[in-house]
């Protein structure tokens, strides 16, 4: 999915713009204004990137954990290590498998941008937080790359402040 995103000074900006979307046969269910009177910026995991993260680790571990204890259980079992001697030989594939399912939920939180060293697209939403403080209003249309090269150039001529698409599921 890609996301175009438009901040917009005024209100008179965010009108002239909804309007050059309904003319053209926009359905209001492919874009929303995210600003005072319209929609709240907590809605949209793109502007508050905190949210977004917690999402995306657990996502992740829903898939990473389980694989990671399977992972871990094989390799004890394929090596066939005795790395802890008390623990005997089943427990040695068990403390494996734990081991593996640690190592994939580390992977989630660092990968899923749970210490923030995970935003693998590259698209930082906190200045548009900081435009909305500022009493501006941010427009966001989600559509394939086809729509929104077209809306593109229809918000253009709105004089946004900026555009920018993002190409990520939010």
């Amino acid at each position: 999915m890609t996301y175009l995103i438009a901040v917009l000074r005024d209100r008179s900006t965010v009108e002239a713009a909804c309007a050059a979307l309904a003319e053209t046969g926009w359905s209001s269910d492919f874009w929303s204004v995210v600003g005072e009177g319209w929609e709240s910026s907590d809605r949209f995991g793109l502007l508050n990137p905190k949210e977004r993260s917690r999402q995306r680790v657990r996502w992740m571990a829903t898939w990473l954990v389980p694989f990671g204890f399977a992972g871990g259980l094989v390799f004890s079992k394929i090596t066939g290590l005795e790395t802890f001697a008390w623990a005997g030989p089943v427990g040695n594939d068990l403390v494996g498998g734990v081991l593996g399912a640690l190592s994939g939920l580390m992977g989630s939180a660092f990968i899923g941008g749970g210490f923030g060293v995970g935003n693998l697209s590259g698209f930082d939403p906190l200045p548009f937080r900081n435009r909305l403080e500022e009493g501006k209003f941010v427009l966001i249309l989600r559509g394939n790359d086809a729509v929104t090269t077209q809306a593109w150039r229809l918000l253009r001529s709105v004089d946004p402040e900026s555009l920018q698409t993002v190409e990520e599921s939010l």
